[in-house]
């Protein structure tokens, strides 16, 4: 059996682990809820266990390893820094919709009681 066919079969066999961990969650509807969030859990950590066996598997936690280093090497914002650009969005929100609201207005004016003479 060749390497591929081996991690598709891995694959295949993880997502029916993941998909009887999901059935599971509704098999056991008359059960009390935390036995079907276990099954839930169980059924998905089957799952990546069989699939990190794979050599995508592999590649893909390692993509989720890499994903993490890289988001704790970014310079978040502080809250201070949050909420001043966060209002500079609502106040730039705000004052659109006054302009479109202004033109919206003239154009329909200009349109239906100058031009068409259709007055209110």
């Amino acid at each position: 059996m060749t390497e591929t066919m081996a991690d598709n079969i891995k694959i295949a066999l993880s997502v029916l682990l993941l998909v009887a961990g999901v059935a599971g969650f509704y098999l056991l509807s008359d059960s009390a809820m935390i036995l079907r969030v276990v099954s839930v859990l169980a059924g998905a950590g089957a799952a990546v266990a069989v699939a990190s066996l794979s050599v995508p598997g592999r590649r893909f936690l390692e993509f989720g390893r890499e994903s993490v280093v890289e988001a704790k090497k970014v310079a978040w914002p502080s809250r201070k820094e949050t909420l001043q650009t966060t209002g500079v969005v609502f106040a730039f929100v705000f004052v659109m919709a006054i302009t479109l609201w202004i033109t919206d207005k003239a154009l329909e004016w200009a349109l239906y009681d100058l031009l068409l003479g259709w007055k209110k």
